[in-house]
C-alpha cells in the first residue's frame, strides 16, 4: 500500500509541475512576446545609455554603491548587488512597460520624483524575462533606475503596453 500512495503522490506532484513550467510566459498578466523577440539581439549598453521606446538593450551593470543614481532607490539595494542608470524620452501619451530579464528593483524618475508603478508582472517560470512594470508619466525626459541586481548583467525592453 506504501508505494502506490508514493507513486500516485509523485505522479500527481509531477503532473503539477508539468503545468506550472507549461503556464511559463504565458503567467504574465499582459503578453512578453515582443521582449522573446528583441532581448536575444539587444545590443550591449552601460549604465548611462540612452534607452530608446520599442527596443532593448543588454547592461553591463555596476556595483551598485558606485553608481550615481538621481534619487536613492526606493528599494534600498543589498550590499554587493549591481545596478545602473539610464535615461529614456517618454512618448506623448506618457505610458512606458519596461520588462526585465531577472530580478532587480527599478525606479522611474521624473522632475527629481520617483514615479510609483501602474502596474506589475513577475513569473520566475519565462524563461528569459523576470517581470514587466508600466508607469504612467508625463511626456518628455525621465530616468530610469536599476539596482539590486545579482548578476553584473541585465538585459530591459523599453516599451508601450500593448
Amino acid at each position: 500500500m506504501k508505494k502506490v500512495v508514493i507513486s500516485l503522490f509523485a505522479i500527481l506532484a509531477s503532473t503539477g509541475f508539468a503545468a506550472a513550467a507549461d503556464a511559463g510566459c504565458d503567467a504574465f498578466k499582459w503578453p512578453v512576446t515582443r521582449e522573446q523577440a528583441l532581448f536575444p539581439a539587444a545590443p550591449a549598453a552601460q549604465s548611462g545609455a540612452t534607452l530608446t521606446v520599442g527596443q532593448a538593450v543588454d547592461f553591463s551593470l555596476e556595483a551598485v554603491d558606485t553608481v550615481s543614481f538621481e534619487v536613492p532607490p526606493e528599494r534600498a539595494p543589498a550590499a554587493g548587488t549591481f545596478g545602473a542608470t539610464a535615461n529614456v524620452t517618454v512618448p506623448p501619451d506618457g505610458e512606458l512597460q519596461l520588462s526585465l530579464s531577472d530580478e532587480a528593483w527599478n525606479d522611474v524618475v521624473q522632475d527629481g520624483k520617483t514615479v510609483k508603478s501602474s502596474a506589475f508582472s513577475g513569473v520566475k517560470t519565462c524563461p528569459g524575462i523576470r517581470k514587466s512594470v508600466r508607469f504612467k508619466l508625463a511626456g518628455g525626459a525621465a530616468i530610469v533606475q536599476f539596482s539590486g541586481a545579482k548578476k553584473a548583467d541585465l538585459r530591459v525592453a523599453v516599451l508601450t503596453p500593448e
